[in-house]
């Protein structure tokens, strides 16, 4: 399969709340949470060097709309809630369409 649309976010933690926050991230790999479905092929979680409550995650979809239509679901819901307790400030965003790469881990 290939990424049609992505994107990155940077999200700020409360002072003392990156290790939570990159935490609550990495469950978004889990079966049945977001990460984990087959439209998903693209969820890295990564976190600032000089600043640990600063955290990235950088996303690649099968369609705009398959992520769109995840993120609509319950399990997804849940997990964006549990961030209103952690972020210091609202998470930013930036969409593109993937062109090429690789990534092992």
């Amino acid at each position: 399969m290939t990424a049609h649309y992505g994107f990155q976010s940077t999200m700020i933690a409360k002072p003392g709340l990156g290790d939570q926050l990159v935490e609550l991230l990495l469950t978004g790999l889990e079966e049945g949470s977001p990460g984990a479905t087959e439209h998903c092929l693209v969820f890295l979680v990564s976190r600032s060097l000089s600043n640990p409550d600063v955290a990235h995650v950088t996303e690649g979809w099968t369609t705009e709309e398959d992520h769109h239509r995840v993120f609509a679901g319950p399990a997804a819901q849940a997990m964006v809630a549990q961030f209103a307790d952690l972020l210091a400030e609202e998470p930013t965003y930036t969409d593109y369409t993937p062109v090429n790469g690789k990534a092992r881990f």
